[in-house]
């Protein structure tokens, strides 16, 4: 499994060193944009729109946009050096809390935590401890250059980070519109929708439920890979033929120096001189 990022956990005096691993991964089916006339993929470039020219990476500087069209440049050196600041520092459990303190909507991405070199003890007197006491552990960590705010807790017989949203990050709940106050209701619907819910109540099984659409679409792609007519092969863009293009140059060369070349003199006609014609006349 790919290491993502390596540092060290502590709580009180504990160090403990770490290496860091996704836990989940995204597999929605991804389908690419082609070019209907040809079916080649379309190609998505950065330009700039003042210049009207394709910009390279190298061109490309950071800003803060803290007001319309107005920027704070900000150097990559300086970036590097904040980011680096922080990545230094262990990963120090602040609190530790009840899971179910934490409402699920602050909940961001897991991550498998695996002890690096030496950190075997460690990691289990943590994880031995979270167990017993039923607690997790509230900490902050540098992820790919953003502060993170997580708690670490125990699954099946691993640690793992999860990645919480800081309170800020979360929108409050009087701004969703149409939200309808506490409403009447018969004791009677009351009744039979908490009896529908007690006949659906069973224990959380994650293998239960499948992505029906991924598969269908998977399905449908199968089954039109091996019907004819449905499947195409992008055409390749023509690269310019080197022993062509020699050849087109040394033509093309060849007809301008013909044009060029001055043409050569003709030799002058001898005359008959002046007395020789005096004397042919005479």
């Amino acid at each position: 499994m790919h290491t993502m990022w390596k540092g060290t956990i502590s709580f009180g005096l504990v160090n403990i060193p770490v290496k860091m691993h996704a836990a989940t991964e995204n597999k929605d089916v991804k389908l690419r944009q082609l070019h209907k006339e040809c079916k080649s993929p379309i190609k998505y470039e950065k330009t700039c729109p003042v210049c009207e020219s394709e910009v390279k990476n190298e061109d490309i500087v950071k800003a803060y946009e803290y007001a319309k069209n107005k920027f704070v440049i900000l150097d990559e050196e300086d970036l590097e050096a904040l980011r680096k600041e922080q990545e230094d520092k262990a990963v120090e459990i602040i609190d530790f809390v009840k899971l179910e303190d934490i409402d699920p909507i602050y909940f961001e991405k897991g991550y498998y935590l695996s002890p690096n070199d030496g950190g075997s003890k460690a990691y289990s007197l943590l994880r031995s401890a979270l167990e017993e006491t039923g607690k997790i552990g509230v900490a902050k960590m540098m992820i790919r250059s953003k502060e993170q705010l997580a708690v670490i807790r125990v699954y099946e017989n691993a640690l793992v980070v999860e990645t919480i949203h800081f309170p800020d990050e979360v929108r409050d709940v009087k701004e969703v519109p149409n939200i309808p106050e506490k409403t009447e209701l018969s004791q009677n619907e009351l009744k039979t929708a908490k009896m529908l819910i007690d006949q659906l109540t069973t224990e959380f099984d994650p293998n239960k439920y499948q992505d029906e659409y991924r598969t269908a679409l998977l399905d449908l792609i199968e089954q039109k890979k091996n019907e004819e007519g449905q499947t195409a092969t992008a055409k390749e863009k023509q690269m310019p033929d080197n022993v062509t293009n020699l050849m087109d140059a040394l033509q093309a060369s060849l007809e301008r120096a013909k044009k060029d070349k001055p043409k050569p003199k003709q030799p002058k006609r001898k005359t008959k001189s002046t007395a020789a014609k005096k004397r042919a006349t005479s």
